[in-house]
């Protein structure tokens, strides 16, 4: 007798683009990794929160990617500056267009 639903590794497939980080209050959340964009020399990742709270109608998170003294890892950083967010949030909607129905705010 076979169990596929309950198997790990099946469950593990389902997980791979799920990246868990640490908030500003030291608590874990869950974002789907979109893309990774790369901008002046400079490496972004496009995160969708996988809890979404009623308010945030499906915005995404844009992080820097950083170096750690570690290869195995990699640090993301908030990225203050609106004109490079809005450059990388460009470049997603252009590679994703045909994907995602993206609702401008303007």
């Amino acid at each position: 007798m076979s169990d596929e639903t309950n198997n790990p590794e099946n469950m593990e497939e389902e997980l791979d683009n799920i990246i868990v980080l640490n908030d500003e209050n030291g608590e874990e959340v869950q974002f789907e990794f979109l893309d990774l964009i790369e901008l002046d020399d400079e490496e972004y990742v496009v995160l969708l929160p996988v809890e979404e709270e009623e308010d945030s109608e499906g915005e995404v998170v844009i992080l820097k990617v950083e170096d750690t003294e570690s290869e195995d890892e990699e640090s993301y950083v908030s990225v203050d500056d609106e004109e490079i967010l809005n450059k990388v949030f460009e470049i997603f909607k252009e590679k994703f267009k045909d994907e995602f129905n993206f609702i401008d705010e303007e």
